[in-house]
């Protein structure tokens, strides 16, 4: 069975009432490829915003949860609170986080993914984050980082050098087993690869190059998970994705789709989320 498009669009810390409603809208508006599976992940404060106003049919998305129910863990958000709210997946792991505020891998693969849809009277399910995908539902997301104290700057060409030691595939992997630690059920998981050697850089990862790293993942995950989690789990990519490259992007074999960043704030949106279309 062929593994369903997904599009995750992260507005990361961007955002007002007022143009969040008008991205709603222009989603709302639009015609959207019926095959592909949207969800948007706005700031925590405008989720609720955002599920009372998008139309049936496209998702809202944490874009980071908490792996304890309640208590005193201040500015932390539970997959219970999510599940309440009518939120059904999450991001966890993001390279940002990764970079920024030090998470290391596993503290990522701790993080609760996917929040199953209180409306089907499913139980909440803790999973863990990868980097790239979103978990209630879960998007895990591996980049090609570890835990650095230096600047951005350094990171960013320590990074590239990675890349250019051909580190991407040994850093990738051993983000993912953190989560595979972590994780009994792989249907809920989505994992996302970004290339964060890429960022600010000048350089930009080809369509060859992102196939390469997506069909090593769903290689690991083959040998040392199974055969069919390798098959039905999704590997979407995260890297710079626009309208301009999205349909290359879409044509290779292992990439399932896009968690897309500051192009998830334009009108263009659609155009990728019908990459496939």
């Amino acid at each position: 069975m062929a593994r369903q498009f997904f599009v995750g669009g992260n507005f990361k810390m961007n955002g007002t009432i007022k143009s969040i409603q008008d991205i709603i809208h222009n989603l709302n508006d639009a015609k959207l490829d019926p095959k592909t599976e949207v969800v948007i992940a706005p700031p925590a404060l405008y989720l609720l915003v955002a599920r009372e106003h998008l139309r049936a049919g496209i998702e809202v998305a944490a874009q980071n949860v908490f792996n304890k129910p309640n208590g005193a863990f201040t500015g932390e958000i539970s997959a219970e609170q999510l599940k309440d709210s009518g939120i059904g997946w999450t991001l966890t792991g993001h390279s940002e986080r990764r970079v920024i505020l030090n998470e290391t891998d596993n503290v990522s693969a701790l993080l609760p993914r996917r929040v199953k849809r209180r409306e089907r009277k499913e139980e909440t399910e803790m999973d863990i984050r990868d980097e790239g995908a979103m978990r209630q539902k879960k998007n895990a997301t591996l980049t090609e980082v570890h835990r650095y104290s230096s600047s951005q700057a350094r990171q960013k060409r320590r990074l590239m050098v990675q890349r250019q030691d051909d580190k991407t595939i040994e850093v990738v992997t051993t983000q993912l087993k953190a989560v595979a630690e972590q994780t009994k059920d792989w249907s809920k998981i989505v994992v996302a690869y970004e290339p964060v050697w890429a960022i600010g850089t000048g350089q930009t990862a080809s369509k060859e190059q992102a196939q390469e790293v997506h069909a090593e993942i769903r290689k690991w995950l083959s040998s040392n998970i199974s055969e069919e989690t390798a098959e039905k789990t999704r590997i979407i990519y995260g890297g710079s994705v626009s309208e301009k490259n999205c349909k290359e992007l879409a044509s290779q074999a292992d990439i399932d789709g896009f968690l897309v960043g500051g192009a998830s704030l334009k009108p263009a949106f659609v155009d990728i989320i019908n990459a496939k279309a």
